[in-house]
């Protein structure tokens, strides 16, 4: 009897080309475009974590959902965040999620969870730049503007 098995296939698909990515220089730049790419008609109604994935020069690749929640939190699950890393290979992400409440300061586990996935892509050599908090507003807190990063 034959043992059987799935296939396993792991695709990256981009259409722009690099010298069309926006380029992050700042936190405000990269709070600025995560904001305009968020769903207006919900964040103010609940979390929603995303990561901004990015290449060794510092160009978005994309923005990824990682997970949506309830009105004070949301839970992310580390091995998700970083199979989407590792599958678009990516060199450097901007963690990012919204305060319904339009709470600017980060709690102990919004605080605890960037040392995690910090810790966890030191591993893969994957630098964590940034851990933005966005407000129904527009306004943003920048972990690494603050060096709790």
């Amino acid at each position: 009897m034959e043992t059987k098995v799935n296939e396993i296939a792991i695709s990256y698909s981009g259409n722009l080309k690099t010298n069309q990515l926006p380029k992050i220089t700042s936190s405000q730049n990269a709070a600025e475009l995560l904001y305009g790419q968020w769903n207006k008609n919900n964040i103010e109604l609940h979390e929603t974590f995303k990561i901004m994935l990015l290449n060794n020069a510092n160009k978005v690749k994309g923005i990824y959902e990682v997970s949506t929640g309830g009105i004070t939190g949301t839970l992310v699950d580390l091995r998700i965040l970083f199979a989407v890393v590792l599958k678009s290979l990516t060199t450097a992400v901007i963690l990012a999620h919204n305060h319904p409440s339009g709470t600017l300061t980060p709690s102990e586990p919004d605080k605890r969870l960037t040392q995690k996935i910090k810790k966890a892509g030191e591993l893969f050599d994957i630098k964590v730049l940034d851990h933005l908090i966005l407000t129904p507003d527009g306004n943003y807190f920048s972990f690494a503007d603050e060096g709790i990063l």
